[in-house]
């Protein structure tokens, strides 16, 4: 997205009903974003936006933001079971509980296990459990309460040399140490309220509790490092993370000359524990050699921001400002002195968006913000707190045109500067400045509702993405995205059918900064088609149908 590669998440804020998904100062680096605890068929809707201009979204969003939304009840009991290759295998339920005419609530679960296509099995296994309920209060407010539960376990083949595969010693699924893998797990509360006021004004607001571990062991250089015992090693954490929000709406007041005015105002807090925050050398999982890092983060983020809105006639004026608040601290276990530091920061991200509606088909909008990312906790106190918070400048000129029915065109031109990034780095637990970086682009989609059973989509985007601080031709940034497409047919309900054909498509781009190394791009076609006959639906689904080798 927006030329960032976005590898763990660091750019993109993600959420689940208010849910934080981004992990701050994990063991595997910054921002690292994990989703196998939302079973797929409870999600309802995505709501999805570009750039840093969304007051309501503070840390990581700079490409941009994407919040998932679950369903508040199931209409009709479900149970699916999916078999394919390489011994997968996936378990899925969803159970009504209750339904009344203040009350409703139902169970989702899950169960998926694969071996992948590696020589050396995956033993991947993954269970999920989530519960809903929600009640109707007198005067016009709600409660939902939501539990969760997701543990995973895996092994894995981990990176490979080329040259390895290229003479022969292993095949493109083999591996050089296949003791890698690990473990995660996940446990979820949240509490969401909701009280109309009347027509126009509304009091949203949630709480959330999550305790999360995660494992991980990975051998990125083999034997360079240790060439008897191998460079194998461990990430490991135990979170527990706390954060509540509340937001006032008010919409449609009448100011003096016509004027429509609403806003948005809202506040809140989030709070990880991180105990036990490791890096260590290992041996096949089991022989502890030596520990790199180990400590204990704690990292706080008060937040408030309003959002207004002015509008006649045609235009519409977006003005908002969010203001945040971070304490970092880390405790050092290694250091031989009671080590504990912190350091707080606080930063301001206004934002300013037009919109001229010409007509019921054509819209036009300027979008412009600043945003930020935060530096894990460790880069904070190592760095003497300088460059915490390093801001992102973004700007959008785009439209969106109906020319008839149902056909959408929308394009935008964009600009992103980001002023500074440190990124700690878990695999080495080095610091790693990357430096002053610009980017922009051009973003072009098209809808079409062509049949009542048919529909046709496709988005192209290009991003040019260099480093400021390095010289021409050194300036690259690694495995930053210049030109991808997604785009798809789908048919829904057509005599009994339902499917749909999707690609996506990545080009070549640069895998280290003077672009000496090409990583390569792909096209990649998804086929899936469904029948449905009374209470039963049948799938079948080809991930990969052109066979294309993925690097």
């Amino acid at each position: 997205m927006r030329g960032f590669d976005i590898d763990h998440g660091t750019d993109v804020a993600i959420s689940v009903d208010g849910l934080p998904v981004n992990m701050v100062s994990h063991a595997h680096g910054q921002g690292y974003a994990d989703l196998h605890f939302v079973i797929p068929e409870t999600i309802e809707d995505i709501n999805f936006g570009k750039g840093p201009y969304y007051p309501d979204h503070g840390n990581f969003t700079t490409a941009g933001f994407v919040d998932l939304h679950l369903k508040k009840r199931v209409n009709q009991n479900i149970l699916s079971l999916e078999a394919g290759q390489f011994n997968t295998l996936r378990l899925m339920g969803m159970f009504s509980l209750l339904d009344s005419e203040n009350s409703n609530s139902y169970l989702a679960t899950e169960i998926y296990l694969t071996d992948g296509p590696f020589d050396s099995p995956q033993n991947f296994n993954r269970i999920n459990l989530m519960g809903q309920y929600n009640y109707s209060l007198p005067g016009n407010q709600e409660l939902s309460l939501r539990a969760s539960y997701f543990q995973s376990k895996w092994d894995a083949s981990g990176q490979i040399p080329q040259r390895a595969v290229d003479d022969g010693s292993i095949s493109r699924f083999g591996a050089i140490d296949d003791t890698e893998g690990g473990q995660t797990g996940r446990g979820n509360f949240l509490i969401n309220y909701i009280k109309n006021l009347d027509a126009n004004k509304t009091f949203l607001s949630n709480a959330y509790l999550s305790m999360y571990d995660f494992e991980l062991y990975s051998n990125f250089t083999f034997y360079l490092e240790d060439p008897v015992n191998g460079d194998q090693i461990r990430q490991k954490e135990r979170r527990i993370i706390t954060g509540a929000e509340g937001i006032f709406e008010n919409k449609n007041r009448v100011l003096g000359n016509e004027v429509q005015f609403s806003y948005r105002a809202g506040g809140g807090f989030r709070y990880d524990k991180i105990d036990d925050l490791e890096l260590s050398h290992t041996v096949n999982r089991q022989t502890l050699l030596e520990r790199m890092a180990y400590g204990d983060v704690d990292e706080a983020n008060l937040y408030g921001f309003l959002n207004t809105e002015f509008k006649k006639g045609k235009w519409l004026l977006n003005p908002a400002l969010r203001l945040d608040y971070f304490n970092f601290a880390y405790y050092d276990r290694l250091s031989e002195t009671y080590d504990h530091l912190g350091v707080d920061k606080a930063t301001f991200s206004p934002k300013l968006n037009t919109i001229f509606t010409a007509n019921e088909a054509w819209q036009l909008f300027l979008k412009t913000g600043i945003g930020f990312h935060s530096n894990d906790s460790r880069v904070v106190v190592a760095q003497n707190g300088e460059d915490i918070l390093p801001p992102a400048y973004g700007a959008d000129l785009g439209t969106i045109w109906r020319p008839f029915g149902g056909l959408v065109f929308n394009a935008a031109a964009w600009y992103l500067y980001m002023e500074q990034e440190f990124v700690y780095v878990g695999d080495a637990g080095i610091v790693e400045p990357a430096g002053r970086s610009r980017r922009l682009g051009l973003d072009f989609g098209v809808r079409y509702q062509l049949l009542d059973w048919l529909y046709l989509y496709g988005d192209v985007n290009y991003a040019y993405a260099r480093s400021m601080d390095e010289p021409s031709g050194s300036d690259y940034i690694p495995l930053a995205p210049d030109l991808t497409s997604t785009g798809g047919i789908v048919m829904e309900d057509l005599k009994r059918f339902s499917g749909a054909l999707n690609y996506r498509y990545m080009d070549d781009r640069p895998a280290n900064e003077d672009n000496s190394m090409v990583a390569e791009g792909y096209f990649v076609l998804d086929f899936n088609l469904n029948y449905s006959l009374r209470h039963w639906s049948f799938g079948l689904i080809i991930e990969n149908l052109l066979d294309t080798e993925l690097e």
